[in-house]
């Protein structure tokens, strides 16, 4: 890939293999894009109304943002547009800023996407673990599930800003009268999606369930609540809604929007990935077409879109294939908003109601669920925490939520593995005493010397450890410290190296080191502790030669006799004539 800042751009923009699979399977393409747009109808109504914007800019949002997305994004499967998690972010601009700041802050949130896209910053993704995204799955599927529960039950929609708390009202409203229309309804389109496409999977049911119970509500005038009038169009392109002076006080609300935009779109595309075989999403594509579509949709009124697991999961159940599944979902809206809206909105909220709980049931998979939780303890841990926090707090904390404990749980089973052992001088091959040829003259140098092998990584979180242990050595007068099997070496691993080594110094203790390897050089450097042990010649290539440095400053100090110093002195003539 090219470095230069077009090459990059380049690698961003569609490419014809993109236009190619949408004439693979157009047909089934086509059925999934109207199932998915008739599920994100009311879905694009409602966070329109929810944000503080109207119903009619819920609705630009879905067929502006849609089809850029589609076109621009880096996932085949994928479909956008406006999202209960963002209209959450967006309720407070609204009250703070009115109806132009969430317009200018949705262009800005697009930049930013843009500039993140440059960055390649999308592919940092591939670092979230499964767990985290199975858990996010599974809370996704039962967020969807309980936002549905007031129009299962045909009740009106109760106050509060969480989903826990707005399905209980919901239920204790229908207690409080109880009416099963809407509650058959719902259940008799889930049943017929499940059960049908267990049978037919190749049948859209999801289309013919809301057709018939359509039909049924008006043929019985049943009474259930329709999604109700429609907008009609869609407003021009302007740039008059755009403040210059009020960008500053938006920076914050942009960088959160583009956040959430950034970390829904990448972890929805991740879930399409495993939710089909043979699909791979480009992560920075995918910054790149949301950022396009955020920067197009406040021009026609829309909020701030990103991609929608409940649409996506949708597109992909119903057989999509390729990028023209999104495109015709956009196509449809765009088709209800100036000729089909009076026949549309006579669609029971129950029943979308029952595509989406039968949507829920279906994103859910059992067996990768079961394998997570049987992998590991702290799989299990993860799992369950990030899909309880996506129910009670919201999608980015429960991400962040999820990344926070999996990487201290990983960190702690990395500083596990990091050992540091005590090695026998006498019984260590590796570390044979060099020039010692009788035993009495093996057991004085082990009586003055004790070497350690310190195996995988020193790094922080194990660092104290080492230091601790190292503290603790006594009653000799050469440590050896081998560093071969060390993996890697940070800042706070070589500052306890340094600090070990000026506490056994100070208590007359001399310390060596041998094996480290290039690539722990430099962090050593950084904290002096490279420069501490080669003060004297106490860094050695390999072990043999250290204990030969260890041995010579014992024999320096009067340690070895004359006959320990003789043998000595004749084993490394012998060894100089050999070489």
């Amino acid at each position: 890939m090219s470095a230069s800042p077009w090459g990059r751009v380049r690698a961003l923009l569609p490419v014809r293999a993109d236009f190619v699979a949408m004439t693979r399977n157009p047909r089934r393409d086509l059925l999934a894009g109207l199932t998915v747009a008739i599920v994100a109808l009311p879905l694009a109504l409602g966070f329109g109304v929810s944000s503080g914007l109207g119903a009619e800019a819920g609705l630009a949002t879905a067929v502006v943002a849609g089809a850029l997305a589609a076109v621009f994004g880096g996932s085949n499967l994928q479909v956008s547009g406006p999202t209960g998690a963002m209209t959450v972010v967006l309720v407070p601009i609204v009250a703070e800023h009115g109806p132009g700041g969430v317009l200018t802050v949705g262009l800005m949130a697009g930049a930013l996407l843009i500039g993140l896209a440059l960055l390649r910053a999308g592919r940092s993704m591939r670092y979230v673990p499964a767990p985290v995204v199975e858990g996010f799955t599974f809370g996704i599927a039962g967020v969807i599930a309980l936002q549905q529960v007031p129009n299962a039950l045909g009740v009106a929609v109760p106050e509060g800003d969480k989903v826990l708390v707005v399905a209980w009202r919901a239920v204790q409203d229908f207690a409080a009268h109880p009416d099963v229309t809407a509650l058959s309804i719902t259940v008799g389109v889930a049943g017929v999606m499940l059960v049908g496409a267990r049978r037919f999977p190749t049948v859209p049911f999801s289309v013919v369930a809301v057709v018939l119970a359509t039909v049924a509500v008006q043929v019985f005038e049943l009474g259930a609540e329709p999604i109700g009038a429609l907008p009609a169009g869609l407003p021009a392109p302007s740039l008059g809604f755009l403040d210059v002076s009020a960008l500053g006080s938006l920076v914050a609300p942009a960088v959160a929007v583009a956040a959430l935009a950034a970390l829904e779109s990448l972890l929805s595309a991740t879930v399409a990935d495993g939710m089909t075989v043979g699909q791979k999403h480009d992560p920075d594509r995918e910054l790149f077409g949301q950022g396009i579509a955020n920067l197009a949709a406040p021009l026609f009124g829309g909020v701030p879109a990103t991609a929608a697991i409940a649409r996506t999961a949708v597109n992909v159940r119903t057989g999509a294939s390729s990028r023209l599944a999104a495109l015709a979902h956009a196509a449809v809206l765009a088709v209800i908003v100036f000729a089909a809206a009076p026949l549309v909105s006579r669609i029971p909220l129950a029943a979308l109601a029952g595509v989406l709980l039968a949507t829920a049931v279906r994103m859910v998979e059992v067996g990768a669920l079961r394998a997570m939780a049987r992998a590991t303890r702290s799989d299990a841990v993860v799992l369950v925490l990030t899909a309880a926090a996506t129910l009670v707090l919201d999608l980015v904390l429960a991400v962040v939520m999820g990344l926070v404990v999996a990487g201290a749980l990983a960190l702690r089973a990395v500083a596990g593995e990091a050992r540091m052992d005590r090695v026998d001088l006498r019984e260590d091959r590796d570390a044979d005493l060099p020039g010692a040829h009788s035993e009495e003259e093996h057991a004085l140098l082990a009586e003055h010397i004790v070497a350690y092998r310190i195996e995988g990584p020193l790094f922080f979180a194990g660092a104290h450890r080492f230091l601790l242990t190292l503290s603790e050595v006594a009653d000799v007068r050469v440590v050896i410290l081998r560093m071969s099997r060390v993996v890697t070496v940070d800042a706070s691993g070589a500052l306890m190296l340094k600090d070990a080594v000026h506490q056994l110094n100070r208590r007359g203790i001399t310390v060596l080191a041998s094996g480290i390897r290039p690539g722990q050089r430099r962090a050593l450097e950084s904290v002096g502790a490279l420069e501490l042990l080669r003060r004297e010649g106490r860094e050695y290539a390999t072990t043999p030669e250290a204990i030969t440095g260890a041995r010579d400053r014992l024999r320096e100090a009067g340690v070895l006799g004359p006959a320990e110093a003789g043998a000595s002195v004749a084993a490394d003539a012998a060894e100089e004539a050999a070489r």
